[in-house]
């Protein structure tokens, strides 16, 4: 069955609308930005081989916002900054790890 017009007119745009759409996610992925968009498994595998397991805690939110704070004044990834800090604190009392 033949389409009509609109129809056919329709369907091109929604194609062409798609064909835009996926060449911006594409854009969006290149570079850095498709490096940072690593899948888990991925990721995960890359944590393993840096000796990197997750530590999840639950902490007040006021020392959240610290954290926060403090990793943004010194341009550091958080996760960076709560090791330096714990090794800091650990290393400083006395504690064995």
């Amino acid at each position: 069955m033949a389409q009509k017009k609109t129809d056919l007119e329709k369907s091109k745009l929604l194609k062409a609308n798609n064909r835009m759409r996926l060449a911006n996610i594409a854009n969006r992925q290149s570079g850095e930005q498709a490096e940072a968009a690593l899948d888990k498994r991925e990721r995960r595998r890359l944590d393993q081989e840096r000796g990197l397991l997750p530590f999840a805690v639950k902490l007040p939110q006021t020392l959240i916002v610290r954290l926060n704070e403090r990793a943004a004044a010194q341009n550091k990834p958080l996760q960076e900054l709560v090791a330096e800090l714990l090794e800091k604190g650990l290393s400083s009392s006395g504690g064995t790890a």
